[in-house]
């Protein structure tokens, strides 16, 4: 069995969202043990949504089982220069419980062109997809919204589905065309979102 970490360092120089702030890592050395104070928003770095990062009565992370985070995933290249992900790109979707689209967009983290111009669903294609009955998406771009969009459409579709979303995935020009895809949140109160420990199996 090979496993591909998927998942971004947090460091207080990452990428972050437009308009968020960047992480502090507060470093912390107390009678000999160290421990570092976090500050930072629940959509940083590789991170999960869920319905209630967008719906005030939505689904949050605590209410998801340990089984929900995990399952069979194909992984579906998206030809390069495309701007708009229609259904037709996604037919090798259907059987699967998660499809992690793989955009080419993750070569550009750390620079600016990463926010601007990244392939996002149309939303016949976030409706496709929510009638796979998948557990979620997961992409190697900021979002699956064009940044900016502030009434984010296609998290609408999806999350509404109940289905989750994974943002910001790494390495996925590593994996084969099936794997198990594993991402995993802190369980914490009232989750509208999460960093992740993402990572493939196969």
């Amino acid at each position: 069995m090979k496993y591909t970490d998927l998942t971004y360092t947090i460091t207080e120089n990452m990428p972050v969202y437009p308009g968020t702030e960047k992480p502090v890592l507060e470093k912390l050395e107390i009678d000999g043990y160290r421990e570092t104070l976090f500050h930072m928003f629940s959509h940083t770095g590789t991170h999960m949504d869920a319905p209630y990062h967008v719906f005030k009565d939505g689904r949050k992370l605590e209410d998801y089982s340990i089984e929900e985070f995990t399952g069979r995933a194909a992984v579906i290249d998206i030809p390069q220069g495309t701007k708009t992900i229609e259904p037709e790109m996604l037919k090798s979707a259907e059987g699967f419980e998660f499809v992690l689209l793989r955009t080419g967009w993750g070569s550009k983290w750390g620079r600016d062109e990463y926010f601007d111009g990244f392939p996002v669903l149309s939303l016949k294609a976030a409706e496709y997809l929510t009638g796979l009955r998948l557990k979620g998406i997961g992409l190697d771009c900021i979002s699956v919204d064009e940044v900016g969009m502030n009434e984010l459409p296609v998290h609408r579709v999806i999350l509404g589905s109940g289905m989750l979303i994974i943002e910001n995935l790494a390495c996925l020009e590593m994996l084969p065309a099936e794997v198990t895809f594993t991402a995993l949140p802190l369980k914490y109160a009232d989750s509208d979102g999460c960093s992740v420990r993402a990572f493939a199996s196969y």
